[in-house]
């Protein structure tokens, strides 16, 4: 030990004596393990850090399965019948959630509210921490309302004070509060307020989806087991019920809750940290090949150590002692970059990552980083001390002082940057592909206009009252003409939803006529086993403005209008793509159709016009056939209103906040621009783009001064050679022609190596591609030819250099 200490203190002085090189090699370093660690930190925080509840391997999610074979929420009593009739499960629960204004505190507040069966809080094996959880008194129709509230909204809105005395009010309701969660709980992620869903009556219908299910395994079961048990179930319904067709499920899957949250995510992130490792490949190359540049220039002190008794062992010891001291110094730096970049990534991640809150340098995330750099040490010391021990002592001896290097160590050099070259290519190629498919993505007409547009989202407070939806009418007019009278806005419309932010409800409609037209939901069911009668939509209620402030072209008909009366004949427009998937080569005008189970009216509409289409999931997602309602015939709860204006918005945003509070105090508003809804849709490929571009960037950067430094290492060494070249007459341009091409040559190869490596693994970015093949000649072309471009740049510069060899200086040096 005192010895390894020993050779420590003498590392510290080599490296001291060697600064530059010593400089140049830990910043390489550093970079290199903070990118490294950063996106570790991240990969374990979303995808391996365990669940914060007991046992959560046991915890599962469970879904229906679609007739497309997809996941989709639970209809209530298919739910029932599982929880009921599996063996496999301890305890199951639904949920669901929803933004809604509360009141209780001293302002309004805008709140996620979950509302969950009783056996929530025990599938998840976590209780508050003051007050109790929900119980079978407080969990059936009729119940006396309560609520848990979360330790952030107890201590931010209700003063952390007795639970006894507070009450909130929520959809016209009172409740009291029973129970404040520990600080951090949180699921659902936004959720602030949990709620009994039995209050409310069940929707009886096996094709109305409305909530997600979790459950806790029993000891003993395992996943597959208690899938075969709940598809038996699933089937069993299906074979039994008197609901048909698309939007009955067709089997149920299970998976762990883990997984399920973040599946969506999981084949991106690891994308990425095989491309931070690839960076890290690089670097690590670039310093190897300046370590052996310096074992080659050390060849005769080794021999003098070797002749005065030192083994190789002990010579090895020594070359890992210096690793190491470069090493730790290397690793201190990557924990600060980590701590920038930890920082970095959470500013650029799309708000939609999920368990962000769980990113940081923990103890896991640090001990990656140690053990990075330990493998890291290790291998560069064991590296360059076997290359440097390999010569014979006696012949490096017999050297002149300039301990020349021989032609092997020039070629172990040059398949080094070979090597990083083949490694940036790929990392260039990926990055390139991303931003092709970024552009790809921006040139989709996204069917509406982004720009000069404000939303102002409305959580009204949902009521089953007739009497309430029949409120809204006055309250939407009264907020229409007074916010029309705010200087600089032109236009004010409405939507129960905008495009991109999230999408509209989709479902069953009827096409049918007033002969038929039905009386009662279980006619509509009736109807619905009729396919020919049916078709799928989205579903979206909108002001008679809304398609003027979007820049939504009217195609045929007309748009809604004064005559659309609430009490007169309802009214639809529908889009292009439904247009064409339901009545191709026909004109829709004039047509019925009955679209009452997405809003409870069975009222027929009248198609009066036809729209362009719009991207309501996404530029990247194709345009969905929707049909829009008169907002004022059919008012809606949760409602987007939409400013049109090229004034400041910040003080549109004021006055239009003003307005609200006059007609509806209790209703917290959200304002965005348009401009910032169409750019949170990008947010994930916007991220990924980054970060692929900064490690392809870096590992060029890096490729590229190890070409440069393998080139001026060896000019420096053939400088004889070179200085005898030039005395029998060759020409400068022929000493820039044979050094350049000899780096042209090593970089031929690397980027041979890279084109081939990139065509195998850009495969794994299928899914991260838009309009894009993995194999995209462009892209391919652009990376070569950039490459090849700077690499001859970087060549040349050092071959510039060859060329002022004086030959008598150079014959004199030997």
């Amino acid at each position: 030990m005192i010895a390894f200490l020993l050779d420590l203190r003498h590392a510290a002085r080599v490296h001291a004596r060697n600064l530059g090189m010593t400089s140049l090699a830990v910043s390489t370093l550093a970079l290199a393990i903070g990118a490294t660690t950063a996106i570790f930190s991240v990969v374990y925080g979303v995808l391996l850090r365990p669940l914060p509840y007991p046992a959560p391997d046991r915890l599962i999610a469970m879904f229906e399965v679609n007739h497309r074979g997809t996941h989709s929420r639970w209809a209530d009593p298919n739910f029932d019948d599982v929880r009921d009739r599996n063996r496999s499960f301890g305890a199951v629960a639904k949920f669901t959630e929803q933004v809604t204004p509360v009141i209780g505190a001293e302002e309004p507040t805008r709140t996620d509210v979950a509302f969950v069966t009783r056996d929530f809080f025990k599938v998840l094996g976590i209780g508050p921490a003051q007050g109790r959880a929900f119980t079978n008194d407080d969990s059936h129709v009729g119940a006396a309302p309560t609520v848990v509230v979360s330790h952030r909204y107890w201590a931010e809105h209700l003063g952390s004070s007795a639970l006894a005395s507070k009450r909130l009010e929520i959809e016209n309701r009172v409740y009291s509060v029973v129970g404040v969660m520990p600080a951090g709980f949180a699921f659902p992620a936004n959720a602030d307020l949990w709620v009994p869903a039995e209050l409310e009556e069940e929707n009886h219908s096996r094709t109305s989806h409305n909530y997600q299910a979790i459950g806790r395994l029993r000891e003993g079961v395992t996943v597959d087991q208690a899938h075969r048990d709940v598809s038996a179930i699933a089937k069993d319904i299906i074979r039994q019920s008197p609901e048909q067709g698309d939007y009955l499920f067709t089997d149920v899957d299970v998976m762990p809750l883990a997984d399920s949250l973040t599946s969506r995510v999981g084949s991106t992130l690891y994308i990425l940290l095989g491309a931070v490792f690839f960076l890290l490949l690089v670097a690590c190359a670039n310093v190897t090949n300046l370590q052996l540049a310096q074992a080659v220039a050390r060849q005769r002190e080794l021999a003098v150590r070797h002749a005065l008794g030192a083994g190789r062992a002990r010579i090895v010891r020594q070359f890992v002692a210096e690793a190491v001291v470069l090493l730790v110094a290397s690793g201190a730096g990557g924990v600060l970059v980590a701590l920038a970049g930890v920082r970095a990534l959470l500013a650029l991640a799309p708000p939609d990552l999920p368990r962000l809150d769980g990113v940081a340098l923990s103890w896991p995330v640090l001990g990656f980083a140690g053990a990075v750099s330990a493998l890291v040490a290790l291998a560069l010391g064991l590296a360059t001390a076997l290359r440097g021990t390999r010569r014979d002592p006696r012949e490096a001896l017999a050297d002149n002082s300039r301990g020349q290097a021989g032609a092997a160590s020039q070629r172990l050099g040059r398949a080094i940057v070979a090597a990083q070259l083949a490694i940036t290519v790929v990392l260039l190629v990926g990055a390139a592909l991303l931003g092709r498919s970024l552009l790809q993505v921006l040139s989709v007409d996204p069917g509406f206009r982004t720009e000069h547009l404000i939303a102002m989202d409305l959580p009204l407070p949902y009521s089953e009252d007739p009497s309430a939806k029949a409120r809204l009418v006055p309250l939407f007019n009264g907020l229409f003409d007074r916010m029309q009278a705010i200087p600089g806005v032109e236009e004010v419309a409405a939507a129960s939803a905008v495009p991109m932010d999230g999408g509209l409800p989709d479902g069953l409609f009827l096409v049918i006529g007033p002969a038929n037209q039905p009386k009662k939901m279980d006619d509509v069911i009736t109807l619905f086993r009729q396919k020919a009668l049916s078709g799928t939509a989205d579903y979206c209620a909108a002001s008679p403005t809304y398609f003027h402030a979007l820049g939504i072209p009217l195609v045929r008909g007309r748009l809604f209008d004064d005559r659309d009366r609430p009490d007169g004949t309802h009214v639809a427009v529908i889009s292009e793509s439904l247009a064409r998937a339901r009545w191709p080569g026909e004109d829709p005008i004039g047509r019925t159709v009955e679209f009452g189970n997405m809003d409870g009216d069975l009222r027929l509409l009248t198609i009066v016009g036809i729209v362009g289409d719009t991207h309501e999931y996404g530029l990247e997602k194709p345009a969905q056939p929707t049909i829009y309602v008169d907002l004022l015939q059919r008012p809606h709860f949760t409602t987007t209103v939409v400013l049109r204006t090229a004034a400041d918005t910040a003080a549109v945003t004021m006055a239009a906040r003003r307005v609200l509070h006059d007609a509806a105090p209790a209703v917290p508003p959200r304002f965005r621009t348009f401009g910032q809804i169409y750019a949170a849709s990008l947010g994930a490929r916007r991220f990924n783009l980054t970060l692929v571009g900064v490690f392809a960037a870096t590992a060029l950067v890096l490729a590229v001064a190890g070409i440069y430094g393998v080139m001026a290492y060896s000019v420096t060494r053939r400088r004889r050679e070179l200085g005898v070249r030039i005395a029998l007459g060759a020409t400068r341009a022929n000493v820039v022609g044979l050094v350049v091409g000899q780096g042209l040559a090593t970089t031929a190869i690397g980027v041979a190596l890279g084109v081939a490596g990139a065509l195998a693994l850009t495969r794994t970015l299928q899914t991260m591609l838009f309009n894009v093949t993995p194999t995209d000649p462009a892209a391919f072309a652009g990376v070569v030819a950039i490459l090849m471009a700077v690499a001859g740049l970087a060549c040349y510069v050092p071959a510039r250099r060859a060329t002022r060899v004086n030959p008598v200086e150079a014959l004199r040096q030997d």
